[in-house]
């Protein structure tokens, strides 16, 4: 009895490690396909957030083609007292064209309630600025003037520590963007 208990166990250890692999490689494979589905979303909102500020901001074509690189964040923020939120992104190397996948995250006091979806696009003058964005993340200590605004405004921003930022909320490009308090960095599920 013990060896045909035996030779069951041996038997069902034999075929069941196939179906063990097969479920693994299925499970691999679909985090792989939501990782591409992800980063296929990012690029479309990167792509159509550039756009929106290159057709919207009569002088962000200038800035952008001096530009090293650009990166777009897709964020929602919520108040409720504390505001916090978070989002993530793509960096992009103009040169190369290589895709860094990135993340951000804010958090401070405010007053209100509420929640805000909004792009943070940024144009990097240098390469050594956009690699050190990329490889060490950036927080952002101050506030950042944005380029243009609705109905026409001729407001220009240049390079402020080698970054120029721009802001789209639900009402259009605005003409001035807070970034403080915000952290960029790395997002290493996406970019494995």
């Amino acid at each position: 009895m013990k060896k045909l208990f035996g030779s069951i166990l041996v038997l069902a250890l034999v075929l069941g490690a196939p179906l063990a692999l097969a479920e693994e490689g299925a499970e691999v494979s679909k985090k792989e396909a939501d990782r591409q589905e992800k980063r296929a979303e990012i690029n479309k909102v990167a792509d159509e957030a550039l756009a929106e500020v290159l057709k919207d901001a009569p002088k962000a074509q200038a800035t952008f083609e001096k530009a090293q690189g650009w990166a777009v964040f897709d964020n929602l923020r919520v108040t409720f007292i504390v505001s916090g939120g978070g989002g993530t992104g793509v960096a992009v190397d103009k040169k190369s064209g290589s895709r860094t996948y990135m993340k951000m995250g804010t958090g401070g006091l405010s007053f209100g309630i509420g929640a805000q979806k909004y792009q943070v696009i940024m144009f990097f003058e240098t390469q050594e600025r956009l690699n050190n964005f990329i490889e060490k993340g950036w927080k952002a200590e101050t506030g950042a003037s944005a380029s243009a605004g609705d109905k026409g405004v001729n407001v220009a921003t240049g390079f402020i520590d080698g970054i120029a930022v721009y802001q789209i909320t639900e009402k259009g490009l605005m003409a001035s963007a807070d970034i403080s308090g915000t952290k960029y960095s790395l997002h290493k599920s996406l970019n494995d």
